[in-house]
């Protein structure tokens, strides 16, 4: 596969949470200097060896606090080496939740170091915020998201029902979050409603809703820390779908994501006109399965390995 890329504008995209797997990062660490660098000084600023949490079976990686800063180092690393080994410059930066963060370091908004504490501590937070309330994550698959959204209003003002839409990822695919025992109790409401399927999710946190709200000041205060201008790219905000490029925007616009859904889907419609591909950097193809559903035009590359880095230098060659 060659892709003509002389006046090519591509994005840069991040994957978030779900994208973890054993063995992520490990080409890398075991064929980059580079790579096994990040790693070592990832660890020892926040205390993490990254080589067990990673390449040995453990509970710990599914730990939003270890998840987090783990999706984050991998997914640099990955755009450190593309670009190392090609010159062409992102027209854009985003990524699905914890990938805005990923976006905004690899726009040159923050250290990758800081990056790692910024989201191992958003990682806390956020677990700390649903500890004691049973907080969970379920995946309604079928439905319209107008339906949907619907459905939970309805619930939140008709029965004080704590639910809300999370994660709009691609058509009959939204992810919304709440009180587990509210979430299941809709189940059926749901399946009559003609959803195919109501699953939850193996999470103890109620990701992008108002439960996270205890989580937003001081959030908010370790960005102001460690955030800096300027910005190589514009990020595109999870929250509004649009454009931002400075540190004040994005103090704002990623404490405003830890309680607002993620509107993936609507903001890879709105950059289609701006852009001509995309590669995903970090673990996986979660991001190309995804954008794939939501815009077949779009082509999507990925570099999740040392392999698939290889091919994507090849195809812009």
């Amino acid at each position: 596969m060659s892709i003509e890329n002389k006046h090519k504008k591509i994005a840069m995209i991040f994957p978030g949470q779900g994208s973890q797997s054993i063995g992520m990062g490990k080409s890398f660490y075991e064929n980059s200097e580079l790579a096994s660098e990040m790693f070592d000084k990832a660890g020892q600023r926040i205390g993490v060896d990254f080589k067990a949490l990673l390449f040995e079976e453990n509970e710990q990686i599914n730990q939003t606090a270890y998840t987090q800063p783990a999706i984050l180092l991998v997914s640099i690393i990955a755009y450190k080496l593309f670009q190392e080994a090609h010159s062409v410059e992102p027209a854009l930066l985003m990524g699905h939740s914890l990938g805005e963060i990923s976006a905004v370091c690899a726009a040159g908004g923050m250290d990758y170091l800081d990056a790692v504490e910024l989201v191992h501590k958003r990682g806390t937070l956020m677990q700390a915020a649903c500890d004691g309330i049973d907080a969970g994550m379920m995946a309604i698959v079928g439905l319209d998201d107008d339906s949907v959204a619907r459905i939970c209003t309805d619930a939140r003002n008709k029965d004080n029902k704590q639910v809300w839409p999370a994660n709009y990822n691609q058509d009959g695919q939204l992810v919304i979050a709440g009180i587990k025992g509210d979430l299941q109790s809709m189940e059926s409401t749901f399946k009559e409603a003609g959803a195919k399927r109501a699953l939850l999710l193996n999470m103890s946190v109620a990701s992008h809703c108002p439960l996270l709200s205890s989580a937003q000041q001081p959030l908010r205060d370790a960005l102001e820390n460690v955030l800096h201008d300027p910005f190589v790219a514009d990020i595109i905000s999870n929250v509004t779908e649009k454009r931002y490029h400075t540190k004040q925007q994005a103090i704002e616009l990623l404490t405003e994501q830890l309680i607002r859904p993620v509107r993936y889907k609507q903001s890879i419609l709105a950059i289609a006109g701006d852009v001509d591909m995309a590669i995903e950097f970090g673990n996986g193809a979660l991001l190309k399965g995804l954008n794939r559903r939501i815009n077949k035009e779009m082509t999507t590359m990925n570099v999740s390995d040392m392999e698939s880095l290889s091919k994507v230098l090849e195809a812009l060659s």
